[in-house]
């Protein structure tokens, strides 16, 4: 029993810095925001009453959820294939993937962002290619809009949406499948009710991050939305540094940190949280 409290003791001692830390950076500068929410420009509830009646941010909200709930769709699709290559490929085929995987981590989203509008502009490669072989008159329109958004910014999530998928097909039970092979099920019927029902809570998982991340995504909407696709950070920016109006960008602030949360608190009521990892 002594040794039992002693060890706790240690354990909270150890964990304090990181907690006290957690505070400082995150909990206090976010209380100073409630208070801006609050009080700006004047006290009251005024700026909480303007998401609800100003049109223009409730269109900027509901643009936001419609882009990350399809970037969510994209990104964990294609990262549930490249993770299926990744852990139960041929050594050279994981080796590829793998190598897909971690590159993106060393360019920055800037650079990836320049490069999605050098690819993707009306003289960028694609279109002027589209263009020499006579298959368009006219260049597509694939910047500046939600399409070019989506794009980037699946790029950019798809390796966050991998990890959680690797952790939860390396811990299958192979005699699970087997068994399914055995009873005569093809690989096709296997992989459909056996292998992606028991990755269940890697597909939950990455669509939380990639969900969540897609909530607050700046850089990348700015560039490739080119003004015409604002999404709810590049608003909170507008807000603050350009109008200002420093108590409706705290207002939206402090409510996109509550829906935040409120959609992890729901899915950690079903789903434990150690068996997202």
């Amino acid at each position: 029993m002594r040794g039992t409290l002693s060890d706790r003791t240690g354990a909270a001692l150890l964990m304090a810095p990181l907690l006290l830390f957690l505070v400082l950076a995150y909990a206090w500068p976010f209380l100073g925001v409630v208070k801006w929410s609050f009080t700006l420009p004047t006290p009251g509830l005024g700026q909480y009453h303007a998401l609800l009646t100003d049109d223009l941010v409730q269109s900027v909200f509901i643009r936001t959820l419609r882009i990350a709930a399809i970037v969510t769709v994209v990104s964990v699709t294609a990262a549930y294939a490249i993770t299926v290559v990744w852990v139960r490929g041929s050594p050279l085929q994981r080796v590829l993937a793998e190598f897909c995987i971690l590159v993106p981590f060393w360019i920055s989203v800037l650079t990836r962002a320049f490069g999605w509008v050098a690819l993707l502009s009306n003289r960028g490669l694609i279109n002027t290619w589209l263009q020499s072989i006579g298959f368009i008159s006219e260049p597509l329109t694939l910047v500046r809009n939600e399409f070019g958004v989506i794009v980037g910014m699946s790029h950019f999530l798809i390796p966050f949406a991998v990890f959680p998928l690797a952790s939860a097909m390396r811990s299958l039970d192979e005699r699970v499948l087997l068994a399914a092979r055995g009873l005569g099920s093809s690989r096709m019927r296997t992989f459909w009710t056996v292998f992606v029902p028991m990755t269940r809570s890697g597909i939950i998982g990455s669509a939380m991050i990639v969900f969540v991340f897609s909530l607050g995504f700046f850089v990348t909407p700015a560039i490739l939305g080119g003004g015409r696709s604002v999404m709810i950070a590049e608003l909170i920016y507008l807000r603050i540094f350009q109008s200002p109006d420093w108590g409706l960008g705290a207002a939206i602030s402090v409510v996109l940190v509550v829906f935040v949360g409120a959609l992890m608190a729901l899915v950690f009521r079903y789903v434990k949280p150690k068996q997202l990892v």
